[in-house]
């Protein structure tokens, strides 16, 4: 019998959840994705040290051996995601997923300007943007970017999403993709309510679900990509759902388990389900954001995280260019 990941990459686009490209070799997922704490993380491992300091260099040529350690990281910083990228692009055959920085959340201008560069830095290196989905937080602000990128033929993620109202005004902006933080959601419900979930009843699962059937029903063209998951579980649950990325651990899990799979989402079953359709414009969403608690914490968090996780990297360049010899 076949193994779960195998299984699962049969119904459903798997990809994996990860800086690390050794890990992203041995499962050969079709895509993948990372986030500023994965980079930060695959950033400090010594088999990465040369991408780091490759992009060191070129940042220290670029500003002048004069300039200082930290102007030196910070411009080696706009870099790094997408030389990860790069190599990511060697391995997978589908997209790379490489995030706008948090702390630009609820900027739009500042986001397109960051986005437009990554798109850029990738055509330099002989990439094209179909290989390339642009992250940006689902906050108002990124989506109304996502909506004028998509627009340009830039293509986009929308992440840390963790509500109905994210993901509607999402697909009405005509994102090409979305990724519901499953297993964040389930922390929130264990923190807040003391109760353990499984299976069916995980509130991460029944989020995305929830999103899967509203899409699939309305004719979305939006795809969902489940995330942020914290067991196989999870996953099994949401076999059928357009994508999933997955991290090395879990995806290990599935690779090293036999079993029958059986598909939990599916279009033809979402189609025939009695589900009422909202517009979604700027005051409903702020409406249905306060009002979820939830959605609102942990995308507080989120970017938080992340914008720590950017704050972390810069230091840790800015030591690193310290340690470079000079010319």
């Amino acid at each position: 019998m076949a193994n779960l990941l195998d299984q699962l990459k049969t119904m459903t686009t798997v990809v994996s959840d990860s800086g690390d490209i050794h890990a992203i070799a041995k499962y050969k997922p079709t895509d993948s994705t990372t986030n500023p704490s994965l980079i930060a993380a695959a950033a400090g491992m010594p088999d990465y040290a040369d991408i780091v300091d490759d992009c060191l260099k070129t940042a220290r040529e670029a500003v002048g051996e004069d300039a200082s350690d930290e102007d030196v990281a910070k411009a080696a910083f706009k870099t790094l995601a997408v030389a990860f990228g790069r190599k990511i692009l060697e391995i997978v055959p589908g997209r790379v997923s490489t995030e706008v920085d948090a702390r630009l959340s609820y900027d739009t201008n500042a986001s397109l300007d960051a986005a437009r560069d990554i798109i850029k830095q990738y055509k330099e290196a002989g990439i094209g943007r179909e290989r390339v989905l642009i992250k940006l937080a689902s906050t108002w602000e990124g989506i109304k970017a996502a909506e004028i990128l998509e627009g340009e033929g830039i293509h986009c993620n929308l992440t840390l999403l963790f509500g109905l109202h994210q993901a509607v005004a999402c697909a009405e902006a005509k994102v090409t993709l979305i990724s519901p933080f499953v297993g964040r959601i389930l922390d929130w419900y264990k923190k807040d309510t003391g109760m353990d979930y499984k299976g069916a009843d995980d509130p991460g699962v029944h989020s995305v679900t929830e999103i899967y059937n509203y899409y699939k029903k309305f004719g979305y063209k939006t795809v969902i990509m489940g995330a942020s998951f914290r067991n196989t579980g999870e996953i099994i649950e949401l076999a059928g759902c357009d994508l999933l990325t997955i991290a090395p651990k879990l995806l290990e899990e599935l690779m090293t388990t036999e079993g029958k799979l059986e598909r939990k989402l599916d279009p033809k079953h979402a189609e025939s389900l009695d589900i009422k359709q909202i517009n979604v414009d700027k005051e409903t969403f702020d409406k249905m954001h306060a009002e979820n608690r939830m959605a609102t914490d942990k995308l507080k968090e989120g970017i938080e995280g992340f914008t720590k996780a950017l704050e972390d990297l810069e230091k840790q360049l800015a030591k690193r260019v310290a340690e470079l010899p000079k010319k």
